[in-house]
């Protein structure tokens, strides 16, 4: 079961992070059109990219799986970016919001699942962060 969970992970996680990917380089090489969106949306247009510059390093972060709490904070930074761009969408009434809807349950699965496979495999992070110390 183990083996499956790590398969569906690394599926919906690369679904996930081609998502963003192409978000991020539409920002960069198409910001004309990202610059209307982000002014009918009533958000202002300098946090492009910045905004593109996270994304990267968001996926960076959860695919690299290097720091626990990295990755945590990419996966928060994820959620909170995709809740409110479906927010604004959905309060404005301009453009489709349902594809922030497949982004958001490709988040919420490859947080589930990693955090399951990655607290079985003990070895992939250092979590004496997280554990309580016995004296």
């Amino acid at each position: 079961m183990e083996k499956t969970s790590k398969i569906i992970y690394w599926i919906v996680t690369g679904l996930f992070s081609v998502m963003m990917i192409m978000s991020a380089t539409m920002y960069f090489f198409n910001h004309d059109m990202v610059s209307e969106t982000f002014e009918n949306l009533g958000y202002p247009t300098y946090i492009i990219y910045p905004l593109a510059v996270a994304k990267i390093l968001g996926i960076i972060a959860i695919v690299s799986n290097k720091s626990w709490v990295l990755r945590e904070w990419a996966y928060a930074g994820f959620f909170y970016d995709i809740v409110l761009a479906t927010s604004a969408h959905l309060v404005t009434g301009y453009g489709d919001f349902i594809p922030a809807w497949g982004a958001i349950t490709l988040l919420v699965i490859s947080y589930l699942l990693g955090m399951k496979i990655y607290r079985l495999d003990k070895k992939s992070y250092d979590n004496t962060c997280c554990e309580p110390k016995s004296d």
